[in-house]
């Protein structure tokens, strides 16, 4: 735990998050669109004066550990992993139980990549060093993307892992075979042990955003191509460290100049990525010759909302159906297409004239601009059909827009460019999405959501936390709201619990110190420091700029509506034991509520009056 707060003390939760997710200041805090649930307006406050986070809209909160390990899927110690070199502090591995499984893992893989990019460089074996200097990659490139080679031996790897124990602890087979860099031999053959994965192939790292190795894809060796079985390209299998879906090639690479061009451009292939950080396009990543996930989109949109795609795009049927180009435009991301002269990749395309990839690039072309001249290419567009055929491809692409301003431009263009009715196009789009809609509704319910929604506060609710909030963030007004207000005039089992606290606490040391406080409520409190740490960013939400006299006026306010709202919850139950007592005839139970009932509806007026 010391190491966890030195880490603490020495990270700036609010950039930290800003990698994440673009931040706002707002007064002395920050707000943003939560990364955790869908919504409109911001509801995220970050405080950077306590180190803290919430979401006022799903409930979630914390510290800067507990964003990362939600936004990441990490436990503690990965948590920690990931963000002690950000912090500038050496983690000392003290006690070995406590090495979680997923940095052993770590810890073997960029062992095997330390020990492949010295194989290429040291072997004998000289076909995958000539393979790459033949694609054009030099020697610094290599060495800057440690590309290596895996031995043609059965156990050159294992041995190697085998004979280097990490802080005094061995790697175990199983270790191993989970990190995936070995196979098991087939005891259905009598064969006992373990044989390296990966044997004489071209070994490309792959790495996740935050510079972990976690995987390889392997090449076969270029003069084994016709005789391999396995396949040109074999690749890590899933494992607690890798998961291929939330994985992009050089990103880790990328993610600086994404940020400052605000653009990422995305090839299919490592090599095509590998040569464009060479000629200086240091904003590619490679989705490794598959489509966009909805994991990887949302990782791209940490560092841009502007994707453009360098894929092969020749079939428009194809990119109909394509699951990348739906996930970007379903996230609100502008998608453009780079058309590569004659067809050719990146990688090609570079090596002929670097500058045509650069023209390229600044010439790509808007997605549904480049899918209506695919999709009307070589057809007279003043014939009936073909307006048809045209309109009912355009159409099922616009539908995948979320943006209403992008979706209002391309159905007036698609109606001008055809000459056709704007309100046929209209209509019939609106019918498409009706019906996805319908039939996403049935599906809904078959399927539990991600987060869990927040409970619906009633407005006593909402104005207890509102007090609370501003107790916490104007202690001076604790005196007056004590003597003011019962604990059971608030609503809510945890806002009663918390005041009751809060004013053992004061009355106590008569100041209020938000630290000791928390450290308070988490020896003697029911868990109410997490509410503390919300009441905390809720003040500093709606009451940052507050004067003296406002935040006063304020408080009173929301002193007469609680008392208002349990007078009246009074009243109510006392008008229905009074129709109760008059049924049954009991005259002095009747006289004793009647001015029960007086007396309550004398106190609102007294309320009024103040």
């Amino acid at each position: 735990m010391a190491q966890a707060e030195d880490v603490k003390s020495k990270l700036d939760i609010v950039e930290v998050i800003r990698e994440y997710i673009p931040v706002k200041a707002v007064g002395a805090n920050f707000q943003a669109i939560c990364p955790f649930h869908n919504e409109k307006s911001p509801s995220f406050v970050i405080s950077p004066d306590k180190q803290i986070w919430h979401c006022f809209g799903c409930g979630r909160g914390g510290d800067v550990f507990s964003f990362v390990m939600e936004k990441e899927g990490l436990g503690f110690m990965e948590a920690m992993r990931l963000l002690a070199p950000k912090a500038g502090v050496t983690l000392k591995n003290e006690n070995p139980e406590e090495y979680s499984k997923r940095n052993r893992f770590l810890d073997i893989l960029e062992l095997a990549g330390k020990y492949y990019a010295y194989n290429l460089t040291n072997s004998t074996n000289k076909n995958a060093l000539n393979y790459l200097t033949k694609r054009g990659l030099k020697e610094e490139t290599i060495k800057e993307w440690q590309i290596g080679s895996s031995s043609e031996s059965w156990d050159s790897l294992y041995n190697f892992l085998k004979a280097r124990p990490l802080s005094g602890q061995k790697f175990t087979d199983d270790e191993m075979f989970q990190a995936g860099v070995i196979l098991k031999r087939d005891p259905a053959k009598g064969q006992r042990g373990y044989f390296d994965r990966f044997r004489d192939r071209i070994m490309f790292p792959i790495w996740d955003v935050n510079n972990n190795l976690i995987a390889f894809t392997a090449r076969v060796n270029p003069e084994k191509e016709k005789t391999e079985k396995m396949g040109k390209y074999i690749n890590s299998p899933q494992s607690a460290v890798y998961d291929k879906s939330r994985v992009l090639f050089a990103l880790n690479k990328a993610k600086t100049a994404i940020r400052k061009l605000d653009l990422a451009i995305v090839v299919e292939g490592q090599m095509d990525a590998i040569s464009c950080h060479q000629a200086g396009f240091t904003n590619v990543v490679a989705s490794s010759g598959t489509a966009l996930t909805r994991e990887q989109v949302t990782l791209l949109k940490r560092f841009t909302t502007n994707i453009a795609l360098s894929f092969d795009m020749d079939d428009a049927g194809q990119m109909a159906a394509d699951r990348g180009i739906k996930e970007v435009l379903a996230q609100e991301m502008s998608l453009k297409i780079i058309v590569l002269p004659y067809g050719k990749d990146p990688d090609e395309c570079l090596k002929n004239n670097p500058a045509d990839f650069k023209k390229a690039v600044e010439e790509a072309k808007p997605m549904l601009e480049y899918y209506f001249n695919k999709v009307s290419e070589g057809l007279d567009l003043s014939e009936l059909d073909n307006k048809n055929i045209v309109s009912s491809k355009m159409l099922s692409m616009i539908a995948l827009v979320v943006n209403n301003v992008e979706r209002d431009y391309w159905l007036k263009k698609v109606a001008n460019d055809l000459d056709i009715n704007e309100v046929i196009l209209r209509e019939s789009l609106e019918k498409s999405l009706a019906a996805a809609s319908s039939a996403a509704a049935q599906n809904s319910d078959k399927k539990k959501e991600n987060t869990t929604p927040l409970q619906n506060l009633s407005r006593e609710e909402k104005l207890s936390e509102l007090l609370l909030s501003l107790l916490i963030k104007f202690p001076d007004f604790l005196s007056y709201v004590i003597s003011n207000l019962e604990p059971e005039l608030l609503a809510g089992l945890e806002n009663i619990g918390f005041y009751k606290n809060l004013i053992i606490y004061y009355n106590k040391v008569a100041i209020l110190d938000y630290k000791a406080f928390h450290a308070y409520l988490d020896e003697n409190g029911q868990g109410e420091e997490k509410l503390l740490e919300k009441l905390i960013l809720l003040g500093e939400k709606d009451f940052y700029n507050y004067e003296t006299a406002q935040v006063k006026s304020e408080i009173i306010k929301i002193i007469i509506e609680l008392k208002k709202y349990s007078y009246q919850k009074e009243i109510k139950k006392i008008e229905k034991q009074l129709l109760e007592s008059e049924k049954k005839g009991e005259e002095a139970n009747t006289i004793k509520l009647m001015d029960e009932l007086k007396n309550l509806t004398d106190k609102i007026k007294k309320i009024n009056l103040d």
